[in-house]
């Protein structure tokens, strides 16, 4: 018997060993490819007038479409960004998703709005729209708003794409500011490809924590107070600038964030729009038009650009942000398990190779491995089976690889977009690299774990959001 556990004992050992090699190496050839890329797309970008896009006639009509639940805080700012972006042909929608608070009567207020009868082409499903408002100020003739009964992000994204009547649309959460450019970077890979069919074209998301806004606008960028928003500088940094910028390389994306993407119109439509079965609604849409296009063999991008074209605020209580990263875990989950048919079959490409099972392994399985490795061990510790020398030399490399990882990402941003100007918020980012592993990743961790037991007991709510609202210049 003893021996037997012994046996079984060495057996795990070797198991979350050679998983964490595993995934170093998978962290270390993603952070290899991003970079390769970066260096490209910079090349490649450096001398682009995107300008001459405004001028084009074979540029995309562009919808943006803004759900709205309760966002009286920022909803006015945010407008007034949306306004201010540069595009030839281009309108603002906005969806008030059943608000119980004065986002409504805010927007009608500062924009002049009135109720008006307006034609829906009703292909996708969606709750019923109470109200379509215009604005009688001709300053603001491009924006829309939808006023319908509450459905979820889901339901509203759906609404606005039946109201839209432009060739792509672009869905941002109603908090995020973008940058007066974001629609000129992102119709840019729709006018450069012939051969395929563009899905989507996403970008880099910053956070505009402690950042002053002005008239809708970052004007001075600043690096977050809170502790909870400096961690997750560091964590926007690994997966957007290391993460996805390489899965992009490999056409191997699945997902494109819900703050701010362009979408091809059609296509979405003829895949039936966004699902209201999930609360990770981005993820299953691209993962269900991805496996659309491979099945009916027609060629396609989904298109990552390195540029930080949108700021969002991010939440600063541990309540909040669990609730947040709950459903992040529920959702990656419910489109996982969804779509199992492309786990490692060829008949999907890369996408069915390597993407799905990255995110099965990283995104789903590592924080659970990692939880059950940490029970594991203090297993052996109470029965004083431990093997503390290996334990220790495995916390090292371990600690040093994170900070190793994170430094990598702030050097990534540096060199390329360096939107940190003061040497003080350079030391900050280095000083939370150093702490982030002890008191940020255990919580992630949590989360993750409390997403499965969620997901398994059949939750399906999206948890309470609230918004602080952004600092203004004086």
């Amino acid at each position: 018997m003893l021996e037997l556990l012994k046996i079984l004992q060495e057996l795990l050992n070797l198991v979350f060993f050679l998983f964490g090699i595993f995934v170093v190496f998978a962290y270390l050839a993603l952070a290899v490819i991003s970079a390769f890329a970066l260096i490209h797309y910079m090349r490649k970008n450096s001398f682009v007038d995107y300008n001459k896009i405004l001028s084009s006639p074979f540029a995309p009509s562009v919808s943006v479409i803004a759900p709205a639940f309760n966002e009286g805080k920022t909803i006015i700012d945010n407008v007034h960004a949306l306004l201010h972006l540069y595009y030839q042909d281009y309108d603002i929608l906005i969806v008030n998703d059943g608000s119980k608070d004065d986002t409504l009567s805010k927007l009608i207020e500062s924009f002049s709005l009135k109720k008006v009868t307006y034609a829906v082409d009703f292909r996708l499903e969606h709750k019923e729209i109470i109200g379509i408002y215009k604005s009688t100020n001709q300053s603001f003739g491009m924006l829309t708003v939808i006023d319908k009964r509450n459905g979820g992000k889901a339901d509203a994204l759906n609404a606005g794409i039946n109201v839209s009547r432009k060739d792509v649309f672009v869905v941002i959460d109603v908090d995020s500011i973008l940058e007066q450019d974001a629609l000129l970077r992102l119709a840019k890979p729709f006018l450069e490809q012939r051969e395929k069919t563009v899905l989507t074209s996403g970008s880099v998301i910053r956070i505009a924590n402690s950042c002053e806004i002005e008239s809708g606008k970052i004007i001075n960028v600043n690096y977050p107070k809170e502790y909870l928003a400096k961690f997750q500088v560091l964590e926007y940094n690994r997966s957007f600038l290391m993460g996805r910028m390489a899965w992009a390389k490999l056409n191997g994306l699945l997902l494109i964030s819900g703050a701010m993407g362009m979408f091809n119109r059609d296509v979405i439509i003829d895949c039936g729009g966004y699902s209201t079965k999930t609360v990770g609604e981005d993820m299953e849409l691209i993962v269900r038009v991805r496996r659309h296009m491979e099945e009916i063999n027609q060629k396609y991008d989904v298109v990552y650009i390195p540029d930080p074209l949108c700021w969002t605020e991010v939440p600063t209580s541990l309540k909040i942000l669990g609730n947040q990263r709950n459903r992040w875990t529920r959702g990656n989950m419910g489109t996982l398990f969804m779509h199992r048919k492309i786990f490692f079959n060829p008949q999907y490409g890369t996408m069915g190779m390597l993407g799905y099972p990255y995110w099965f392994i990283f995104e789903w399985l590592a924080p659970l491995m990692e939880f059950f490795g940490l029970i594991y061990f203090i297993f052996l510790a109470v029965v004083g089976a431990s093997n503390w020398p290996f334990f220790l030399m495995l916390l090292t490399f371990v600690y040093s690889f994170a900070i190793v990882f994170s430094t990598w990402s702030i050097l990534f941003e540096e060199l390329t977009f360096d939107r940190y100007k003061k040497k003080t918020d350079l030391i900050k980012l280095f000083f939370t690299a150093l702490i982030e592993p002890f008191l940020y990743h255990p919580l992630t961790v949590f989360w993750s774990l409390m997403g499965n037991y969620d997901y398994f007991r059949g939750k399906k709510t999206w948890g309470k959001m609230e918004r602080h609202g952004f600092t203004h210049s004086a």
